[in-house]
């Protein structure tokens, strides 16, 4: 099995210790590999650990065409290509001379690419030179070794390859005009290109920088990378391999890459000291350990009702009002308990209750505080906000009296940004007029203000879309029923909107009917609404189910980071058994690795007894 830089002291997966014949090795390569029994793992590991700069690739074998899903540094540094520049690619355009070229060089040896084609599709090993090229054309020699990796049903998931480039007695002549844009880029990582030799790529002046005390280099250099950088480190020497063991670096590595609240919130996870931060990094990362689950959980919520709204404050569901029968709109609390042994739900006595209603929304704020604005109630749609603390002695639903409120409306979409700032965007006033305004109001004000933020173009008109929070202050809109001039249509646009600059605009993520639109690769979500979006550590967003033409969605998620240059759809396949009702689902995150589905429609009823969780880390309760 796989691992992306797991602590080797601790076992999650059942508590129970491991067994005598289990062997991990390779401890410093950012990725770990444990074989059972005495045998031979298939490539040599010991050489990896030695100082020499090895480029280190890993494909998906379970996806058309085998993407490079991972490349370490010295990759980078020996082709000349950046690691975005290269995800998502067969590493076969190594064999084409410069980023142009459409077909591979005929100096390449066609007998080794069929050898490695054979590795790929037939699973057997790989190992032999390949005529290679930089980024700038640079022609070299490439000793690879490819290595199959087998899941639990001996499917093969993964290709490894390691590379050892050195330098070809070939002369090619100068790449044609095109690559002049490239030489400033290859001119900066000239004195790496096969100038040192292996013993000196370490302890030579080339990396002096690993003449810093453990103390500067944890704290000043490597708590300011992402955790996926941290894992790459760990694989150039054993020194800074076992500075990434440090559970207080990941932590800092955690914090600055997730934001502090995010790390606050996955320390109240049960169990998580017992995960580490290192191993918790990786599956919220890579979301290999994500699974679904049927929760079995006691008490009810009654009435039965739909259109409510949910949110979580740490490891607790609170869910209020909705849609009852004759479409009564109800105004009552529930909480669910998930960090308790027997988690039920409860009908939480609270003072001052808002007026009923559904459609509506309801956010965290501030820790314990859950903000509840609009909706539809018994006298129509409301623009109204209240405010519940719900870790207080009494709790007490609160009003909060605002200047310059939205206009009334429900099916609306909203957020929370530096815990204490609600954000409010399109929905549906009255006579069924679709908006596209957003709103924000600061709730840390003695006497809040809503604020229109004022923008140039506004997305179309919508409800039912969803809205997250992403990198800090930036938010995204996905989907929902949109305005196309006289008609509305289900949308499956992305929209993004920074608003920590000092004059916000929207702009296009995807969607070509959109100005500056454009399609992203991957497979992307068919148009819908009432679907659900959560709001991954490190800016991606995860998006399930929804209404969609025929009432009937798959049960299926998919990712997009909108982090990257060119954002693209994943669908991301994760075992166990998802909910079967398609749309009208409230979904939460509790701790931070729990996302927790509620209720959900098929066309024909509604369901509220049945909750899903998407477990996106190890079970560690």
């Amino acid at each position: 099995m796989m691992e992306w830089d797991s602590n080797s002291e601790s076992d999650l997966s059942s508590g129970e210790e491991e067994e005598e014949e289990e062997e991990e090795i390779g401890g410093g390569l950012g990725f770990m590999l444990r074989k059972s029994g005495g045998g031979e793992l298939p490539f040599p590991i010991d050489k990896l650990l030695q100082p020499a700069p090895c480029g280190f690739v890993v494909t998906d074998a379970l996806e058309p065409d085998h993407p490079i899903i991972y490349v370490n540094s010295v990759f980078e540094t020996m082709t000349g290509y950046r690691a975005e520049e290269v995800l998502g690619r067969n590493c076969r355009f190594l064999q084409c001379r410069g980023p142009f070229a459409k077909r591979r060089h005929p100096l390449v040896n066609p007998i080794k690419v069929a050898e490695i084609r054979k590795c790929m599709t037939e699973g057997t090993e790989f190992q032999g030179e390949l005529l290679n090229f930089r980024k700038d054309g640079f022609p070299m020699m490439n000793r690879l070794r490819m290595t199959p990796i087998y899941g639990d049903d001996e499917t093969i998931t993964h290709i490894i390859g390691i590379q050892v480039f050195t330098e070809a007695a070939l002369d090619l002549g100068p790449l044609p005009k095109s690559s002049a844009s490239f030489k400033d880029s290859s001119r900066a990582s000239d004195r790496f290109r096969f100038k040192i030799s292996p013993s000196e790529a370490v302890s030579g002046g080339v990396c002096g920088i690993l003449e810093l005390s453990d103390e500067v280099l944890a704290l000043k250099i490597l708590s300011r990378l992402t955790p996926r950088d941290i894992a790459s480190v760990g694989s150039v020497s054993r020194r800074l391999y076992e500075l990434t063991r440090n559970e207080d670096l990941w932590r800092m590595v955690c914090q600055n890459a997730w934001g502090s609240e995010t790390t606050r919130v996955l320390e109240t996870v049960p169990g998580a000291k017992r995960l580490g931060w290192g191993r918790l990094a990786r599956e919220l990362t890579t979301l290999e350990a994500a699974a679904w689950r049927k929760l079995t959980v006691g008490g009810a919520v009654e009435p039965s009702r739909c259109n409510f709204s949910a949110c979580a404050v740490g490891n607790r569901v609170v869910l209020f009002g909705g849609e009852g029968v004759n479409m009564q709109p109800m105004n009552d609390t529930f909480v669910l308990d998930l960090s308790s042994s027997n988690p039920e739900w409860q009908n939480f006595k609270v003072g001052s209750p808002p007026p009923g209603r559904w459609g509506h929304t309801l956010s965290c704020v501030n820790g314990s505080n859950l903000v509840l604005f609009g909706g539809c109630g018994r006298q129509g749609l409301l623009n109204d906000v209240f405010v519940l603390d719900l870790d207080a002695k009494h709790p007490t639903w609160r009003e909060i009296f605002s200047m310059a409120p939205p206009l009334p409306r429900s099916w609306h979409s909203s957020c929370t940004l530096d815990g204490s700032k609600l954000v409010v965007s399109g929905g549906c006033a009255d006579s069924g007029v679709l908006l596209s305004d957003t709103f924000l109001l600061d709730l840390s004000m003695e006497k809040p203000v809503w604020r229109e933020i004022p923008v140039s173009w506004t997305p179309p008109s919508r409800l039912g879309h969803t809205l997250s929070v992403y990198g800090g202050r930036k938010i995204l809109m996905f989907g929902g029923l949109a305005k196309s001039g006289p008609l509305r249509f289900r949308s499956s646009d992305v929209f993004t909107m920074d608003l920590s600059e000092e004059e916000p605009c929207w702009r296009c993520v995807t969607g070509s009917e959109m100005p500056g639109g454009g399609n992203p690769g991957g497979v992307s979500p068919p148009p819908r609404l009432d679907h659900v979006a959560v709001s991954l550590p490190g800016g991606r967003i995860l998006v399930f189910g929804g209404s969609v033409a025929g009432l009937h969605s798959a049960s299926q998620l998919y990712i997009l980071d909108p982090t990257e240059e060119k954002p693209t759809w994943r669908i991301l396949n994760v075992p166990g058994r998802p909910p079967r009702f398609a749309w009208g689902h409230s979904t939460c995150i509790v701790g931070g690795t729990r996302a927790i589905v509620l209720g959900g429609q098929t066309g024909e009823e509604w369901m509220l007894g049945e909750i899903h969780e998407l477990s996106l880390a190890s079970s560690i309760i």
